[in-house]
């Protein structure tokens, strides 16, 4: 009854299942007898969970006479095992009783480590089992230690959290035995057992503070649609209500500010602005630019880049110490936002205006008149003409049939005349194929970067974002973008990749098939 108590104990401590610690004995008991009788031998214990006796027994196979036994002392023929039980049947088992197992000091300390062991991986099975799907939900915890910035958490004596140091709110002290709450963002399981990592840096946090702040955000009447975070310093949350009847901003703020004010001290004194959210995007961008005043929004779907036109003594509170405001907005409506002034704005249209008649003048022959009309009608490049209907064409003030056609006939003759060029270039350059349909890039583009030593795609996968920036000249596209023209260059490198380990993984498994082949011609050569 004894090993019974002992059991129940460790099961109520530990939180695990009593089968598990009583199956773990089991364990270290068959341990400690094969270590006094022979690791050979198959000894089997046996608890009995009424009384706590334990009963340790040998296990014998009974095999066919003209079977190739492998272990001797495990295994019997049946004219062997009829020597000792008559009836004896292949695929039997002879049974041996053996005397209850006196346990000396080394035999209890491997059955001690045994039961440890089982113990614990029991514990971190239940663990995982526990947490894997608590993943985004806050827990309260003590802080237990802290190594290099990183918290481990003890969450309610249940488990063990870790908050990495990047993780944590810059500049928030956590000390021993600190209540803290995270976020579970990830539970791992690895070799040395189930990780659970928290965040207070995670955006996830802080929308779920304000679910737990906020009752509406809980019955689901206002709901959270972002939530972009410069821990520690300020954040911005975009909120909306499924009722009409409802301020989402004010329900957030709360009487006097005690909704929002509980998230902040939680926070560590975090700047929260509270955002309505609406479809309109330009008006969303307005609003998350806030306080600073927005006179005009210029939105290109394709880029998902917007430019955001401000009045000079507002630029610097638009863009934000170290450009905090306009990078928590881009973050919040997923587009990359430019700030520029009235002015900025003006001199770029000027200039773009210019630039896009001077193409269709020079590429059309035609008069200044008849390229401004295309410019505003929106067109800036010449294969957009070229595959225009005539319908569409004939619809900019003063185009009939006979000019749009004469104007989409000189753009496919032009267009023609350049890829005539384009080849003879590729030519004289010595610039690869696969480099000629680089995506991301203008062929103009491409001769440009040829012209200064990029002559094929690897050469072009081999380039950083800034230096494809700089080989191409201002205006001509920003890192970002240069960027995502590298990593599509390097594509062609990741399927070789998987190709060449595709091979190697294939002809081991060829060489591993071999290896009995060899191993059996080898033997036959010996015994030769």
């Amino acid at each position: 009854m004894e090993l019974l108590q002992v059991a129940d104990m460790v099961a109520r401590e530990k939180n695990i299942d009593r089968e598990i610690v009583l199956e773990a004995m089991e364990e270290a008991i068959q341990k400690a007898g094969r270590s006094k009788y022979g690791h050979e031998q198959d000894i089997r214990a046996q608890i009995d969970r009424g009384n706590g006796e334990i009963e340790l027994k040998r296990y014998r196979e009974v095999v066919a006479n003209d079977f190739e036994i492998e272990n001797e002392i495990a295994q019997l023929t049946i004219d062997q095992a009829t020597r000792i039980k008559p009836d004896a049947e292949e695929g039997e088992f002879l049974i041996d009783e053996l005397p209850p197992l006196d346990f000396g000091r080394i035999a209890a300390q491997t059955a001690k480590q045994v039961i440890m062991q089982k113990v614990r991986e029991a514990e971190r099975a239940r663990q995982y089992e526990e947490y894997k799907d608590r993943v985004g939900e806050i827990i309260s915890g003590i802080v237990k230690r802290v190594e290099y910035g990183n918290a481990t958490i003890d969450i309610q004596g249940r488990a063990e959290g870790i908050i990495r140091r990047d993780e944590c709110i810059p500049r928030e002290p956590l000390n021993v035995n600190d209540r803290v709450r995270a976020i579970i963002y990830e539970v791992r399981e690895e070799m040395r057992g189930p990780q659970i990592f928290l965040s207070r840096s995670h955006p996830e946090f802080m929308a779920k503070l304000f679910a737990q702040e906020v009752p509406e955000i809980y019955d689901g009447i206002i709901e959270i649609k972002g939530v972009a975070r410069d821990p520690g310093s300020r954040a911005k949350i975009a909120v909306q209500s499924r009722e009409h009847s409802i301020d989402p901003v004010g329900a957030c703020v709360g009487m006097r500010g005690s909704r929002v004010q509980a998230v902040v001290n939680e926070l560590g004194g975090e700047k929260i602005d509270i955002i309505p959210w609406t479809d309109d995007l330009g008006t969303f961008v307005v609003n998350a630019l806030q306080p600073a005043a927005v006179s005009k929004v210029v939105l290109d779907e394709d880029k998902k880049h917007m430019d955001v036109v401000v009045p000079e003594d507002q630029l610097s509170l638009a863009i934000g110490r170290r450009g905090q405001n306009v990078r928590l907005a881009s973050i919040l409506t997923g587009w990359d936002i430019d700030i520029m002034t009235d002015e900025q704005e003006s001199e770029r249209r000027t200039e773009e205006f210019a630039t896009r008649s001077a193409l269709f003048i020079e590429s059309l022959d035609v008069d200044d008149t008849i390229a401004q009309l295309l410019v505003v009608e929106g067109f800036t490049a010449v294969e957009e003409i070229a595959e225009t209907p005539i319908d569409e064409l004939n619809e900019i003030q003063g185009f009939e049939d006979e000019i749009s056609n004469e104007l989409q006939q000189r753009a496919i003759n032009w267009l023609n005349k350049k890829s005539e060029e384009l080849k003879g270039k590729q030519t004289e350059l010595g610039l690869a194929d696969d480099l000629m349909t680089a995506e991301g890039l203008r062929a103009d583009q491409i001769l440009k970067i040829g012209e200064q030593g990029i002559k094929t795609l690897d050469d072009l996968a081999d380039l950083a974002g800034d230096e494809l920036v700089e080989l191409l000249g201002e205006n001509q596209m920003n890192e970002k973008e240069a960027n995502a023209v590298i990593m599509k260059a390097r594509e062609h490198w990741f399927a070789e990749e998987d190709a060449a380990a595709a091979k190697a993984v294939e002809a081991a498994e060829k060489a591993e098939e071999a290896k009995p082949a060899e191993t059996k011609e080898t033997t036959t050569e010996s015994d030769a």
